[in-house]
């Protein structure tokens, strides 16, 4: 029996999420859509399973295809990101991040992160997470000015406070990262480096933006963002780190994995490993490229006044209007975007100064220059008439009418 005749109350939900899903534009740079062969897999059979341990070594009986389902999204990561051990297991990259920190450090040993404001991650040592609770972090933050990171300024902190581990990549930080900066800097105070690439992993996986695999001692990733995979974590590392860090995930921080969704990451990692894949990314790249472009040509100040990845960072206190503010107006519009803190914000994360604005999920419906410029339009109109409703309203009409031209992955 389907759900719509077991559950209608259920599958109501699900309908109506379809629907809005079908009928937005999706702005938000962490979130994209999967292939039905994603959706396919994380609603498997496999959801059934208990494999707490890893292949071979299992605590349950009955894992004969469970471990070949984690082995083959092992070795497909290892073909995109070159890692010597990768651990698919987490279940997020929080999860991820908490059992490296686990691995290799002690309740009040000093980390140094980026701060949120400036697009650092809740789990790289901010004061109301579990990383900023049980260890002592030290932030690091973008230069006010430029919006761009300051790699001098970084090394003086870290000669300052010695952190056991530096933590870099980041939530929104438009630009290029130079890993091997911080490798540096993390040699000279005799530090572990964690590279966390949630936001990027699709661009690394295709040669677009450094791989940190080379430089970091551990690498850590969501797989769903650019990597368009199912919601989950993966941590990479070398190889002699590798039984640190299995015993941090299992039994250290977790339970039993969930194996239809390792099997999903098995999927995704197929897919990143296509040609249509690299240009899939190509064509993010561009389509942030062409909207950052013509955003600053309607007046729009763009933190780092521009973009080098998948998301662009506006600033709008020129507009006398906040990232709360904003992201209301532009949801009356059908448009779905996040606040966002800019670097020195002076607004508190659930107001803050800014938007944050991705390409990944309309380049999944395979929208590109000339829906850019639309979209780009549309935002500076409806920003700038934000007491306009019935306008408003309007803009949101052709916002849906887009949406019926491209079909949502998974769901067409």
């Amino acid at each position: 029996m389907s759900l719509k005749n077991r559950d209608p109350e259920v599958f109501n939900i699900v309908q109506s999420e379809e629907k809005r899903e079908i009928e937005t534009l999706n702005l938000i740079a962490s979130e994209n859509y999967t292939s039905s062969s994603v959706l396919e897999a994380c609603g498997s059979v496999l959801t059934n399973k208990y494999a707490e341990g890893y292949p071979k070594k299992r605590y349950y009986g009955g894992c004969e295809f469970i471990d070949k389902a984690e082995e083959l999204a092992i070795k497909r990561a290892k073909k995109l990101f070159g890692a010597e051990h990768i651990n698919v297991q987490p279940h997020s990259g929080s999860q991820a991040n908490i059992a490296v920190y686990f691995a290799m450090l002690k309740p009040g040993d000093t980390i140094l992160g980026q701060i949120l404001s400036s697009g650092g991650h809740l789990s790289h040592g901010s004061k109301v997470n579990f990383s900023g609770i049980i260890y002592n972090a030290i932030s690091y933050e973008s230069d006010y000015r430029t919006g761009r990171l300051n790699y001098d300024k970084i090394e003086k902190q870290a000669l300052k406070y010695k952190p056991k581990m530096i933590i870099c990549g980041t939530t929104a930080y438009p630009r290029i990262i130079d890993f091997q900066r911080f490798k540096e800097i993390a040699d000279k105070v005799g530090a572990y480096l964690l590279a966390d690439i949630a936001h990027i992993a699709g661009l690394i996986a295709c040669k677009l933006h450094p791989n940190p695999v080379e430089f970091a001692d551990f690498v850590t990733t969501t797989t769903h963002k650019t990597l368009r995979g199912p919601r989950g974590g993966m941590i990479m590392c070398k190889e002699k780190y590798a039984e640190a860090i299995d015993r941090a995930v299992f039994p250290g921080t977790q339970g039993g994995p969930l194996e239809n969704i390792i099997i999903a990451k098995a999927v995704c990692f197929g897919e990143a490993l296509s040609l249509k894949f690299i240009q899939y990314q190509k064509e993010i790249l561009n389509n942030a490229n062409i909207l950052a472009e013509n955003l600053k040509k309607l007046g729009f100040k763009l933190v780092s006044d521009g973009t080098d990845n998948h998301l662009i960072l506006l600033d709008l206190r020129s507009l006398k209007i906040t990232g709360d503010e904003a992201e209301e107006v532009l949801e009356t519009a059908a448009i779905i975007v996040n606040k966002n803190n800019i670097p020195g914000d002076p607004k508190p994360p659930k107001i803050a100064s800014g938007i944050r604005i991705g390409t990944p999920a309309i380049t999944s419906r395979g929208m590109k220059q000339n829906e850019m410029e639309k979209i780009a339009q549309w935002i500076s109109d409806c920003l700038r008439n934000k007491n306009d409703s019935k306008f408003i309203k309007s803009i949101g009409e052709e916002v849906r009418d887009l949406c019926k031209r491209f079909p949502v992955p998974g769901i067409e």
